[in-house]
This record gives structure tokens, sequence and C-alpha cells, in this order.
């Protein structure tokens, strides 16, 4: 199948919308490229006039306007659509109306039944466990009998005190919430009957729906991914290897991706780290087989001190840190790898046209997330206006912004303060670390703020957390 006389639309913005852009510019796709008031001086409506011209450009009142997204996709003669990620990245629904509309689309993601399958952390875990693919230990199903939520809860307490663990929690999670709402932790039995009951009571206030899930509260880990590709057949997904992402805030935003997820020929584990990464690898791989996974994806891992992994989720979508994983990447030898391009020639049809034999993997990648932000203050955003950013080019390194470097940009409040990903391959992960801090050492940032005090962000932290990557 060609993907020649498609047009995308890009929903998205900021860094995202560049790098899909330019991923079209490759492909020979004419792209469709939409942008918000408070976005008007984004660096990626530069991108859009420079690539697409200005006819490519449209204004929207909000990215989370599905009536107002597809309206311009009419409009503009769009045959497909890029959600990029969050806004509408894993939202079924979307993808389902994109698709079986009356002028339908292609959604360039899974299919809307396999995000829809995956979204649901009940489901994953169930489909998870039949294959035998482990899963944090807990219920499956939402729990609405307290007597059996005790013996649950019980038994975690039995399991984790087994393992040595000097301070078993259990979590108690709302079934029906999302986004950390509805979710406390307890430590002991006595707690844990109040807990459950209040959790049961909120979730039926908020969500008409008193189910509630039963979990043990991992500390101490590792959060490990695996990059899963596969085309439209389901058939045949390979992976991009597998990345870090320990390195969080503390409301466990990532700021830090490092690929591969270990480093067992430098770094001593308690466990055979080679061995971990393959397991994780398979294991993914077979849950896509297993449902038929049909585009890009991340399997979402945390691995103990001791070596046990433990499927989270899957991110039914391209990540921020799709980069770090293509950086360490090549097939048949070509180590032009653009996941950003697979997902979009894929997503159109296109077979994938390789097999996981023709993937190969070299050296080491770190993913630098520079962001307006105090991490001395609990990591609050920074709000004003950056005067200057701009770094010294290397060819190991690879930089995405929609900041502007042709002029002054004031930071929209209503986005995300995210200002740039940096990219930097070395043959290993000391040579990976100390040019990445050349990077950051050499980097020029500076702005002020309404009361022209300096700007704020997190470099100082990426320097200092740059010491133990990888390590426990």
């Amino acid at each position: 199948m060609s993907i020649d006389g498609n047009k995308v639309l890009i929903a998205n913005r900021g860094e995202i919308a560049v790098r899909i852009m330019q991923a079209c510019a490759e492909l020979g796709l004419p792209f469709v490229a939409l942008y918000t008031h408070e976005d008007r001086e984004s660096g990626h409506v530069d991108v859009a006039r420079q690539l697409g011209g200005e006819s490519s450009l449209f204004r929207i009142q909000n990215y989370l306007d599905a009536g107002d997204i597809l309206s311009v996709a009419a409009q503009a003669g769009a045959t497909a659509i890029h959600p990029g990620y969050g806004f509408f990245s894993e939202n079924y629904r979307f993808a389902r109306r994109v698709t079986e509309r009356d002028r339908p689309m292609q959604f360039i993601g899974p299919s809307w039944r396999v995000i829809r399958d995956l979204g649901d952390k009940i489901n994953t875990k169930r489909l998870a466990r039949k294959l035998e693919v482990p899963t944090v230990p807990g219920s499956d199903r939402a729990i609405y009998d307290e007597m059996e939520a005790e013996a649950i809860a019980e038994s975690l307490f039995e399991f984790q005190d087994k393992l040595g663990i000097k301070r078993p929690v259990v979590l108690v999670k709302a079934s029906a919430g999302g986004g950390g709402m509805g979710i406390d932790e307890c430590e002991d039995m006595a707690r844990f009957r109040q807990t459950y009951r209040r959790i049961r009571n909120y979730s039926l206030r908020t969500f008409n729906d008193e189910g509630v899930l039963i979990e043990q509260r991992v500390f101490d880990f590792n959060h490990l991914e695996v990059q899963i590709v596969s085309d439209r057949s389901g058939n045949n997904p390979v992976h991009f290897g597998t990345r870090n992402c320990s390195v969080q805030s503390p409301g466990l935003q990532k700021r830090i991706e490092v690929a591969p997820g270990f480093w067992p020929s430098g770094l001593r584990y308690a466990f055979d780290s080679e061995a971990l990464l393959e397991n994780i690898t398979e294991y993914s791989l077979s849950i896509a087989r297993e449902i038929g996974y049909d585009n890009v994806g991340t399997w979402e891992w945390i691995v103990t001190p001791d070596g046990k992994p433990f499927l989270m989720e899957v991110n039914t979508r391209i990540q921020v840190e799709n980069g770090v994983s293509a950086d360490i990447a090549a097939v048949r030898g070509d180590t032009g790898v653009n996941l950003i391009r697979e997902q979009i020639r894929i997503g159109l049809g296109d077979p994938l046209g390789y097999t996981q034999e023709d993937v190969t993997f070299a050296g080491t990648s770190i993913e630098y997330r520079l962001i307006a932000e105090d991490t001395q203050n609990g990591f609050t955003p920074w709000v004003g206006r950056i005067e200057t950013l701009g770094w010294t080019d290397h060819d190991w390194l690879k930089v995405h912004t929609h900041v502007p470097r042709d002029r002054a940009y004031q930071i929209p409040t209503e986005y995300d303060p995210n200002l740039a990903l940096a990219i930097i391959w070395g043959k290993d992960l000391s040579e990976a670390k100390e040019r990445g801090l050349q990077f950051l050492r050499e980097l020029k940032l500076d702005g002020t703020d309404s009361s022209g005090a300096s700007m704020k962000s997190n470099v100082p932290f990426l320097v200092e957390k740059t010491a133990k990557l990888l390590e426990f």
C-alpha cells in the first residue's frame, strides 16, 4: 500500500508537532498544523510556515476541542490525524470518531479497540496474567466485597513480609479513577479497613462506582520501558530496545531517559541485568502479539533491586522519549531511525518491511528534558520570558525544541513549561554521561520573569542526576 495522496493533520503543539512536520516532509506528505492564540509565537508555527507554507496553518480555540479539530480536517482535506502525545493520543473514543465518521480518516496510532483494551489497566493486568507476564501483586478486577478486599490485603502484607520488606504498604485505589484521583496507602490491616471504606465511598460519590483495586506499593525500583513497533497487520511486532526513566520529579514526571535500560558491561547489579532486559522485552512482545498491536507503543515496567520485574501499564502512543531509543538503533545498518516517521508510515498502511533480525543496537543514549521549573521549590513551573536558548552543535547531539532561537519567547501559562529535548549518544554510558555534562555546560539558557528576576530551570538537577544514571 502506498502512503502517497495522504495529508496529515497534526493535532498537537510544540516540540512533538515540529517533529511530526519534519517526518511528514521526509516522507513527502503534506500536513496541516494547528495553533491557538496563546501559541501564536511558538516555534512550531514557524516550522509549519517553512515546511508547509501559510496555507498549512489553522488557528483553533483549544487543542482539546475535537469538533474544532475535525472541522479543520474537513476544511483542509486531511486524510489522517496524528495526535502526538497527550491530548487525544490515548482517547479511543476520539480515534473511533476519526475512523468511523462519514468521511473516515486514518488515526495515526493503534486502532481504537487496542487503545481501549490496553488503556484499561484492569484489562491489561488480566491479559498479562493470562500470558504469565508478571504484574504488580494485587487484584486484577474491581473489588466490591469488603471481606474479599481484606483477604487480598492480608495476602499482600504477608507477601511483602516474606520478601523482607521492612515497611510493607498496600495501595487502595478507586477502580474508576485516574490521574491520581481516589488513591491512598496503608501500612497495616487496622488502617486498611478504614481506608477501604473511605475510598469505596469516595468512588461511589465521584464515579458512581464503588469498585476498589488493591495493590502492593513498590518503593525502591527502577522505571524501565520497552519500545514496540508493529504495522497494521498486528502480526509482526518488533522492539527497539529498552530505556530507563527512573530520574523523575517528585510528581513522577520524567526528567532523564537512558537507552538501553541497564548497563550490564559497566555496572554491577544484584541480578542478571542482561537477562532481565531480554525477559521484559519478550514479555512485552508477547502481549503485543496476543492483542494484535498495530502501531508504536511503550510497555512500562518497574524493576526491584533484586531484579523482579512488574508490568505497570501500556502507553498506546508515541512517547516524548522515543528519540533516545531511535538514537541507539539501526535498521539493516541504517542509523537514521526515526520512530515518528515509522509511526506515520505504518499508520498509513505501509508494511513494516523488516524483522527483528534487521534491528541492531550500538552505544548508549541519554535524553535530557529541559524545563523551566524551580526544582528547589517543589518543581513548580517558572513563568517568564526566554531570552536565549542556544547550544554548541556536535555530531553526537540532537536537540528538539519549539522555542524560537531568533527572538525572545514568552512561555504560555496555559501549557507546560517544557523547553527542549537534548539527546546525547556515546559509545557507552561513561562517554554518554561525559558528553551529556559537556552539553549542559555549553548550554546557553536564560530569561527573566515579570519582576526582572532570572529564570529558573532544571539544568542543575540534570547535572546532579547524571552521576548515577542506571544505578539503584
